[in-house]
């Protein structure tokens, strides 16, 4: 074996191994991490709190808004249904204005309601208050399309 050449360690031999164990370098020490924790913490319960605060006042603004305009609502409602009676007792007239005896409001002289007090409203059901209404009027304002 003439002519090979061996790989041989350099002059002087190899660095020597290191072995030995590197310890961490701590950036933070545990004191300094509990700290930024409750520091954390407390930052996120404030914010919560501020932002709880603001959601009570604003459903407290809310509530009194509905509050105030809940017997507003309720006396539009009235009218208008007050109002499509009276146009209903008005085509009732217009339509049965040929039939002798006819009275409005009963039923060729005999009133509706039996032994009611003609001072006294009674409600009427849907179907009354959408006689003289179509079918598909009434299916739309009462939302009964959802039904069929």
């Amino acid at each position: 074996m003439s002519g090979v050449k061996q790989d041989m360690p350099p002059p002087g031999g190899y660095r020597p191994i290191n072995f030995k164990r590197v310890p961490a370098v701590s950036v933070l020490s545990s004191f300094a991490l509990l700290g930024g924790y409750v520091g954390m913490t407390a930052g996120a319960l404030f914010l919560y709190y501020k932002n709880l605060e603001s959601i009570t006042k604003r459903e407290l603004e809310m509530k009194g808004a509905t509050l105030a305009l809940y017997p507003m609502l309720l006396a539009e409602r009235d009218r208008s249904m007050l109002k499509q009676l009276r146009i209903n007792r008005e085509e009732e007239r217009e339509l049965m204005k040929n039939v002798p005896g006819w009275k409005v409001g009963t039923w060729y002289g005999e009133p509706i309601i039996e032994g009611g007090d003609p001072d006294k409203y009674i409600c009427p059901t849907i179907s009354e208050f959408y006689v003289h209404s179509s079918y598909n009027d009434m299916k739309k304002r009462t939302r009964m399309l959802l039904w069929s």
